[in-house]
């Protein structure tokens, strides 16, 4: 190690640390929210609770919407460190911790330490990233990955060009785009291999672009990412077909799917997202004559790069918040530049302007979390432990009209729950929702669709199953299953009920009908509606 080196690498080890801190510091304040924050943690506790570490599953279903490199984190995060919100959140950290450090470092090395540092004030203090970091969701995590893959191929680039030592940059490039793959699919490669191509092609470096395909690093991609697919093509022969077909070219081409918005959602989101940096940002475009040609490639990279992710995510009617956290990096890097370009001549007004476009951010991202905490949004965790208080092993637990993805989480369920609700509807694969998930998922393993899944008229038959039972559900829910008048409330918040069912005792069991379906009696297998149903795509 160089000396020069060593005073980077104590720099990256300190901004490491630091950034850590501030986002853990928060990062357990408030419960997990649904459905996104409660489906993809309940995916990873069942990984966990079943010791099945390569098919991930929604209610004991196999659930293949997206790749498993969140679950592995997160479930191992889990065992690690134990039942707690914060150890659910690890895969987000480290996500935008991996964005955070190599955008630091890229710009570090390539314009100007005070840029880095001053990158990285604005990136801490602006709240898509910030909240985006504390939210237990894919979303982060394959941003982080997109972050790190493009600054390594940039730096790759110029260490090429500079007649330096590139080659391991570049494979480590690879190994981060296979775990982009890992983490949300094709996404982690296609979008990095863009912003690279149009900057080189932009710059008529045409010759870069051979360099970037040196075999050590598509093998190591294709050795990170084949296995998983593979293995699971293996076990549910219409995998590929499900998870590349439907679940990412028909999700980007068609319509129906959830979060409908306008073509200009994105632009409005960045451009409110970093309102009072934006004069800073205008100036960081302009062409800067004193610049080498290093820093001008820079600066080229960082205005193509935003501007790829918000016309590729731009392109789909579907459109969700956290789709664009790719180009949050590069925009803060951007508004750095500019900040620091103005401030070589700078008036106590602009470094007040300063301080106080940093404040707004930090308060503006404290704000929303501290509300988030004090009002959850339907989070499942008080019934869930009055549920785990209360309730034997043993005793069956059946959910009405919804899955509540939390609950196993919070409840600590060793089994999967039956879920009542019209499955033989056709309008089930109509929707884009969590019914067609579970839905979906149980055309993997008919069977265990055929016992978890279950339509309502099959509910009382279940339900004699066992002396007691556990309803979760709508609170109007009794209107339409009027036995539920005869059970014990245990625990009722925002519209949604627990129940415990004793149904030996007369009145239930003459509203079940229980007369033939005692505990102990013989019972005919119901048979699933959805095995008739053929899987979309």
């Amino acid at each position: 190690m160089t000396m020069n080196e060593m005073p980077a690498r104590r720099g990256l080890a300190v901004a490491a640390v630091l950034v850590l801190v501030w986002w853990a510091a928060t990062a357990c304040l408030r419960p997990l929210m649904l459905p996104d924050e409660g489906r993809y943690v309940g995916v990873a506790w069942e990984m966990l609770r079943s010791g099945d570490w390569l098919t991930p599953t929604l209610n004991g279903l196999p659930y293949f919407h997206k790749p498993p490199l969140f679950y592995w984190i997160t479930a191992a995060s889990l065992w690690l460190f134990g039942h707690h919100e914060w150890a659910a959140r690890t895969a987000s950290l480290l996500g935008a911790l991996a964005g955070t450090l190599a955008s630091y470092a890229f710009v570090r090395r390539w314009l100007d330490e005070r840029a880095g540092r001053m990158g990285l004030v604005v990136l801490m203090a602006q709240p898509l990233w910030m909240i985006g970091a504390q939210f237990a969701n894919l979303d982060m995590l394959v941003a982080g990955c997109i972050v790190a893959t493009i600054c390594l191929l940039a730096h790759s680039v110029l260490l090429a060009e500079h007649a330096q030592a590139h080659r391991a940059v570049l494979v480590a490039a690879w190994g981060m785009a296979a775990l982009g793959v890992l983490a949300k699919g094709l996404i982690g490669f296609v979008l990095p291999a863009a912003v690279v191509f149009l900057w080189l092609v932009a710059q008529r470096r045409w010759r870069r672009l051979g360099g970037l395909f040196w075999w050590p690093g598509p093998l190591l991609f294709l050795c990170l990412t084949l296995p998983w697919f593979a293995a699971m093509q293996q076990r549910f022969p219409d995998f590929l077909n499900y998870f590349f077909v439907v679940q990412h070219f028909k999700r980007f081409a068609e319509a129906g799917f959830n979060n409908v918005m306008p073509v200009w959602f994105y632009p409005a989101v960045l451009a409110l997202a970093f309102l009072p940096w934006l004069p800073w940002m205008a100036r960081a475009c302009r062409a800067d004559a004193d610049a080498s040609p290093a820093q001008k490639s820079v600066r080229l990279l960082l205005l193509i790069w935003p501007a790829v992710i918000v016309v590729f995510f731009s392109l789909p009617r579907s459109k969700l918040l956290g789709y664009v956290l790719p180009a949050v990096t590069p925009l803060a890097m951007l508004a750095a530049q500019g900040y620091l370009a103005r401030s070589r001549a700078a008036s106590r007004f602009h470094a007040a302007w300063g301080f106080l476009a940093v404040g707004v951010g930090t308060a503006l991202t404290l704000g929303v979390l501290s509300w988030l905490a004090v009002h959850p949004q339907s989070s499942m965790r008080p019934l869930a432990q009055a549920l785990r208080e209360s309730r034997l092993p043993s005793e069956p637990i059946v959910m009405l009209e919804k899955y509540y993805f939390d609950l196993p989480f919070y409840a600590g369920l060793g089994r999967p729950v039956a879920v009542v609700d019209n499955w033989d509807d056709p309008e089930v694969y109509q929707r884009d929702n969590q019914r067609k998930e579970i839905a979906d998922a149980g055309q993997f393993d008919k069977a265990a669709a055929a016992r978890d899944l279950v339509v309502p008229a099959s509910l009382p038959r279940l339900l004699c199953r066992s002396p007691i039972a556990w309803v979760i559900g709508p609170s109007a829910a009794v209107e339409r299953y009027p036995y539920l008048k005869a059970a014990a409330r245990i625990h009722e918040r925002d519209g949604v009920t627990l129940w415990r069912l004793e149904t030996g005792a007369p009145a239930m069991a003459d509203g079940l009908g229980c007369g033939a379906t005692l505990p102990g009696a013989p019972q005919r297998p119901s048979s699933s509606p959805l095995s008739a149903v053929k899987l979309p795509g």
